[in-house]
């Protein structure tokens, strides 16, 4: 990749789990300069030293917390990107994209939380008259997905389904915020666009199973994701948008699906509480299951010739390489953004933004397939 200049890019929460790998995606390349950031400055320095030993190019640590960082703060460092990997975003602020947008930094950042990404339009005035782009989500969802979705939909002439599921493998260790998140979802109701109408659906109800190919069959259930607003949104005609995930293990994921009516029926409030104690749990266990994750994404609807069609996207992320692919859409982002291949401004969710062959292109030396297939259905009975 040909660099117009050097850039210097910010990783918010770059110890952890997904930040991490952002940044040694990112250290490989010779014209990126890569700061690393969060609240305890001590394991970051010792984490940007194995970094700069492994890339034979400095990397640096600082001290900084996404809630309390300022404009000032971003402009002293340098920065030309700012990317927020620091999570969870369901009960999370803008104060970092705001204080990176009042640097005239460009902002990205790897939300999945629905109401988060939604609302996050709301900092377009502000990121245009900065001359920047602020963009959220750029990760596995609604990032990954979506662009899998623009890439395909040009070989249907209408999409009337859409399905996607993830499950990563157990040996993945996500920390304790991301459990609290997960596990606060669990029989909450989500709002969900099936048949047509939207319909009131539970956190880890739906209970089915589906095949992630060397990934094995996993257990899915229902979870709250911005797909499921914003591809009702841009595809016109759209029936049905369906999100589920899955744990491996499949005592663990019926745990979740059994607790769900207790919290459906107000019995308990929210497992968020229990995170520490079934992550504790959890990691006794990790010799249960695999390292091998997956996602999938199935379109139905009407082809060219008229008849039903169906296509199915398949991820295989195997030998520990899952933890990679949520990262995989924002670093092929800062790429573009860095070689100035994408210009434009403002501020919005990370739907169809990065093609997905970019994205793809940064598993290059991963464990990490993916395969489409497609296929005629037959004609329904009118």
């Amino acid at each position: 990749m040909s660099l117009h200049d050097r850039y210097s890019i910010l990783i918010v929460g770059g110890g952890g789990a997904f930040g991490a790998k952002i940044a040694e995606l990112l250290a490989r390349d010779p014209g990126v300069d890569v700061v690393l950031a969060g609240r305890r400055l001590a394991p970051l320095e010792k984490q940007a030293a194995s970094l700069a030993t492994a890339s034979g190019r400095p990397v640096r640590a600082v001290a900084l917390d996404a809630n309390g960082a300022t404009a000032h703060d971003i402009t002293q460092l340098g920065i030309r990107i700012v990317v927020n990997a620091s999570g969870p975003f369901q009960a999370g602020s803008y104060a970092l994209a705001e204080a990176a947008i009042g640097a005239s930094c460009h902002y990205i950042d790897l939300a999945d939380a629905r109401a988060f990404v939604r609302c996050f339009r709301q900092l377009d005035p502000a990121a245009r008259a900065a001359g920047v782009l602020a963009v959220s989500g750029a990760s596995s969802v609604p990032g990954l997905s979506s662009a899998v979705i623009a890439h395909y939909a040009g070989t249907f002439a209408s999409l009337s389904e859409i399905d996607i599921a993830i499950s990563p493998g157990n040996a993945f260790d996500p920390g304790v915020a991301t459990i609290s998140s997960v596990l606060g979802g669990v029989g909450q109701p989500i709002r969900m666009l099936d048949d047509g109408a939207w319909r009131t659906v539970y956190g880890w109800q739906g209970l089915r199973r589906a095949c992630f190919g060397k990934a094995g069959r996993r257990w899915l259930g229902y979870v709250d994701v911005p797909d499921l607003e914003l591809l009702p949104e841009h595809i016109a005609g759209v029936r049905r948008v369906r999100f589920q995930a899955g744990l491996e293990v499949s005592f663990f994921h019926v745990g979740l699906w059994a607790a769900s009516w207790a919290v459906r029926a107000g019995l308990i409030r929210s497992l968020a509480p229990l995170a520490p104690p079934l992550l504790a749990i959890k990691r006794r266990l990790s010799r249960l299951g695999s390292d091998r994750g997956g996602m999938i994404v199935e379109l139905r609807g009407t082809g060219h010739d008229g008849m039903p069609k169906a296509l199915t996207w398949r991820l295989e992320a195997l030998n520990g390489h899952g933890p990679y692919v949520p990262t995989l859409t924002s670093v092929a982002l800062i790429r573009r953004l860095a070689s100035g291949a994408e210009t434009r401004t403002g501020a919005f969710a990370c739907h169809a933004i990065v093609p997905l062959a970019d994205i793809m292109a940064e598993a290059k030396g991963l464990d990490i397939v993916a395969t489409a297939h497609e296929k005629a259905l037959p004609s329904r009975i009118a």
